[in-house]
């Protein structure tokens, strides 16, 4: 496996792991909350560099395009 899909796998985890706890999703709910997300978009295309940050700096956009709607 590649670094960079072993980066966003790691992210796409910790991200859902976050939207369960802090949202109070279940895990059918941050899944679909999370992969048809322009988050999720930007986390897979290597040139955004959101793989290489912090799982909690990926989440602060997550969490801003679920409460209003677009990624900032």
């Amino acid at each position: 496996m590649k670094d960079f899909e072993y980066m966003v796998e790691c992210m796409e985890r910790d991200l859902i792991v976050m939207l369960m706890e802090k949202q109070g999703m279940t895990i059918i709910e941050a899944l679909d909350a999370f992969y048809n997300s322009e988050t999720h978009e930007k986390l897979c295309d290597a040139r955004s560099g959101l793989y290489f940050q912090s799982p909690g700096y990926v989440y602060s956009f997550l969490n801003n395009e679920i409460n209003y709607g677009k990624f900032f």
